[in-house]
């Protein structure tokens, strides 16, 4: 299905009126200039993670890009479309739901081209695909695989600095990985498809996500997963 021209005077983006997106967009060829492109893309329609009216326009010319339609880096539309997505509703899922299947199938592709040096883009590659899926929570909080945050202790409450990937060994908590043989759902899910892509530091990371921790306050232990979700 064609949809329809976005009337990008009447949006906005970070900076105000989205009338200058078309442009952008138009001058992305695949040469030198394009990452200065994306650049300003990102900061206009995604600023800070922050989604705007014109980043949900947007999802058609990223659908575009993603699916060799019109010139641009796959990899950088299918990041961006999977961020913009993450925030959309029922609604806006349903207005944009064929760019939305076109971005998933392009993502299972882009995901067995990560090299294997590159963890971080496999796993914000697989929060995109969740996003495009609308699996709540880890399609924006898969990322906490590589990222510090504090954990609430379900006993004590005491806040706590935990850290799963390549630092883990510096979390202010004792780290209880998870078997993967008990892992189901999500967890599973990305822990297997990290395997099967030769990823295994991604997988151990998800064991860790889908652990447990020690308080380092009161010794409870208590489920990572749980205290992500809420």
């Amino acid at each position: 299905m064609t949809h329809p021209a976005a009337d990008w005077s009447q949006l906005t983006h970070a900076y105000g009126p989205a009338d200058d997106i078309p442009g952008l967009f138009a001058r992305l060829n695949g040469g030198k200039e394009d990452e200065k492109v994306w650049h300003d893309l990102w900061s206009a329609l995604c600023h800070q993670g922050t989604v705007y009216e014109a980043s949900y326009a947007a999802l058609p010319a990223l659908a575009d890009i993603a699916s060799g339609r019109a010139p641009g880096e796959r990899k950088q539309a299918v990041l961006m479309g999977g961020l913009i997505v993450a925030e959309a509703d029922a609604t806006l899922r349903g207005r944009y739901a064929s760019q939305i299947t076109e971005l998933t199938s392009v993502t299972h592709a882009c995901l067995t081209d990560v090299p294997a040096d590159e963890p971080e883009t496999f796993v914000y590659l697989a929060q995109c695909l969740l996003a495009f899926e609308g699996v709540p929570i880890w399609s924006q909080q898969l990322e906490l695989l590589f990222e510090e945050f504090e954990a609430e202790c379900s006993e004590c409450e005491a806040l706590t600095c935990i850290l799963l990937g390549e630092y883990a060994d510096q979390s202010d908590a004792e780290l209880h990985p998870a078997s993967p043989d008990e892992l189901t759902g999500v967890g599973g899910r990305i822990y297997n498809m990290a395997r099967d892509a030769g990823h295994d530091q991604v997988a151990a990371w998800v064991t860790h996500l889908f652990g447990h921790a020690n308080c380092p306050e009161c010794g409870t232990r208590f489920s990572i997963p749980v205290c992500i979700a809420g």
